[in-house]
């Protein structure tokens, strides 16, 4: 219900034409993962995004229809509720339907996204009819924003499940307005499309045990290495955002991040989990970490980050039963690749661009992508989203998550050290003023409020180069029992956040 609900009103990133994971633990204490993330159309190809001469073309992986993965949300949506759920497909549709039929008030915030993407919706046919006035201007603050295109869509989806948006009228609605765009997707890519349940990947920290993201997502990983290295300090001794402590986060982030960029769909790749998520290889990367400067990332290996788009969505949800689940779907950018998928009334993602797109050879700027995440037909791009559970005891503890691209692992951390380590309530583990270090590039990104002026200085005379940025993320979590640890019975059906 939650995300068809924000594919109505927040269609920058809720979505039914994009994917996700999502991380779920049941009552009796099962976990599993599901990758509902998009799939490449089974026309894509390594060079797709490049000229004659093997030059990335500019934009071609972000706007438009080459830039369309195979969408994912309502397969894995209606996988989970067939599953899962106890309430109807009507049920839990029925109020997104009423959303997107009757339409909804715009505030300043919904118009402030809208804005971000005017012009492109000005280049789309179906887009500019319904996210701008008729006369071609924008949208304004106390507008009703009404989308009978995506109602219809979503009341067949509700109707016929699953089936009706992947061998019924909406695939091909959408190829249609793919191959009329100079697109590449086509009916057999819906029909082949199928979501994944995985083993989520698991870890322990300070006796917590966490389930969060395998492969195809990098997320989990490295959260679970950062986690693993972090644990043979005391960071409570070491206390929040001292020197000490951060310059511990930014060399574990720092390793973790490196270690990430070999991995890709598991379908395509040999990922070494097991060997990243050792906690002897913890220990190994721990004793070498000096505790007074900053090691060189071009030491720990060449090359650079493949970048990832902020533009994500995140929901967090315990029902009465102990049900946890953490969500995290995407249409990558901000209305994806700014396309409406023919008259179906939904944004279609741009996941396209979270390949390689030209993997092993040095761009204008000498990167490096990563051959393990080159483009190939009925391929998972990489990813960093990281849904995650926390439980101890059986019970279920903490679910948490985010947006925010190639930080939400570091966004995660920050909410899972600030309750674990330092004592805080899950709402102030949220709002900690977060730092960021990936690898590539070298810099230490921080928002305001998280150092000191004496910290700063102190990271500086280590070698560390401190760049202030503006906030990112938009974490969603949930404590049971308390609104801290310690104060309360973990599941006692009580639920802070």
């Amino acid at each position: 219900a939650v995300a068809y609900a924000l594919a109505v009103v927040y269609p920058a990133a809720g979505n039914i034409g994009g994917g996700g994971f999502m991380t779920l633990r049941t009552p009796d204490g099962h976990a599993v993962f599901i990758d509902f993330r998009e799939h490449a159309p089974l026309a894509a190809t390594a060079t797709m995004f490049q000229d004659a001469k093997g030059a990335v073309i500019p934009n071609l992986s972000i706007l438009g229809w080459k830039a369309v993965g195979v969408p994912g949300t309502v397969a894995g949506m209606d996988l989970v509720l067939h599953r899962w759920g106890h309430l109807t497909r009507r049920q839990v549709m029925a109020p997104a339907i009423a959303l997107a039929r009757d339409g909804f008030v715009l505030g300043e915030g919904d118009v402030q996204l809208l804005d971000t993407s005017t012009a492109d919706f000005a280049r789309d046919p179906q887009a500019r009819r319904i996210f701008l006035r008729p006369d071609g201007s924008r949208l304004q603050a106390g507008d009703r924003l009404v989308q009978a295109d995506l109602a219809r869509t979503l009341s067949l989806i509700a109707r016929d499940g699953a089936d009706a948006f992947y061998r019924g009228p909406i695939a091909a609605d959408i190829v249609r307005a793919s191959q009329a765009g100079g697109g590449i997707l086509q009916l057999a890519d819906f029909r082949s499309y199928a979501p994944r349940i995985l083993a989520p990947l698991t870890c322990t920290y300070r006796g917590y045990h966490i389930d969060t993201a395998p492969p195809p997502s990098g997320g989990g990983v490295a959260l679970c290495e950062i986690l693993n290295i972090l644990s043979g300090y005391d960071m409570g001794r070491l206390g929040l955002h001292t020197a000490p402590a951060i310059q511990r986060e930014v060399e574990a982030m720092r390793h973790a991040y490196a270690d990430r960029q070999d991995l890709g769909d598991p379908a395509f790749v040999h990922n070494p989990v097991q060997h990243l998520i050792d906690p002897a290889y913890a220990a190994q990367v721990r004793a070498g970490i000096p505790t007074d400067h900053a090691l060189s990332s071009a030491a720990l290996r060449p090359g650079e980050a493949q970048p990832e788009k902020t533009e994500t969505t995140q929901f967090s949800v315990i029902d009465r039963k102990g049900m946890a689940i953490s969500v995290t779907y995407t249409l990558n950018g901000w209305f994806g690749a700014k396309v409406i998928g023919g008259g179906t009334g939904m944004f279609m993602n741009d996941e396209m661009d979270d390949f390689s797109s030209r993997p092993g050879v040095p761009n204008m700027f000498g990167i490096v992508g990563s051959q393990a995440n080159a483009v190939a037909p009925g391929k998972t791009p990489l990813s960093s989203m990281s849904p995650t559970i926390l439980s101890r005891g059986g019970r279920p503890v903490m679910v948490i998550g985010s947006p925010g691209g190639s930080r939400i692992p570091t966004i995660v951390l920050s909410a899972i050290l600030g309750v674990v380590d330092y004592g805080l309530d899950i709402q102030q583990a949220i709002d900690l003023p977060r730092i960021h270090e990936q690898w590539q590039p070298t810099h230490v990104e921080v928002e305001q409020g998280a150092l000191s002026d004496a910290v700063a200085a102190t990271l500086k005379r280590e070698g560390y180069d401190i760049a202030p940025h503006a906030p990112w993320g938009v974490a969603e979590g949930i404590l049971v029992g308390a609104p801290r640890l310690g104060t309360g019975k973990p599941g006692d059906g009580r639920y802070y956040g």
